[in-house]
């Protein structure tokens, strides 16, 4: 089974090919990705490696947590799996979802419930 490792505090430098070939020391990888600015095309500094297995992952990361690279310490810890429904746009399975405030909203202090 493979695990799922996170890597942060990394220099805009770092490509998906360094990357991987700085955790393939370590074992097999499945894949590694710097996640980059959809607009700007610039890494945003994090991205993820997939293992080949834990026994891999724990290697890796008391390798590599800590590190220096191009002088930024990188931060290398298992990922948590993403948390549903916590996505900006305000749209769910459910459909549309009003704002959290209460006093926010059609209905609620005039023409389009600004507070007044």
């Amino acid at each position: 089974m493979t695990s799922k490792l996170y890597v942060g505090n990394l220099p805009y430098s770092v490509t998906d090919a360094s990357l991987r070939s700085n955790f393939s020391a370590y074992g097999n990888v499945s894949s590694a990705r710097v996640m980059m600015d959809r607009d700007t095309g610039i890494s945003k500094g994090f991205g993820f490696v997939e293992v080949a297995s834990a026994e891999v992952a724990e290697k890796a990361i008391a390798a590599l947590n800590g590190m220096s690279v191009d002088g930024r310490s990188i931060v290398v810890n298992l990922a948590r799996p993403r948390e549903a429904g916590n996505s900006s746009t305000g749209y769910s399975p459910e459909g549309y979802r009003a704002a959290k405030r209460s006093d926010v909203g059609y209905g609620n202090g005039g023409f389009g419930g600004g507070r007044y």
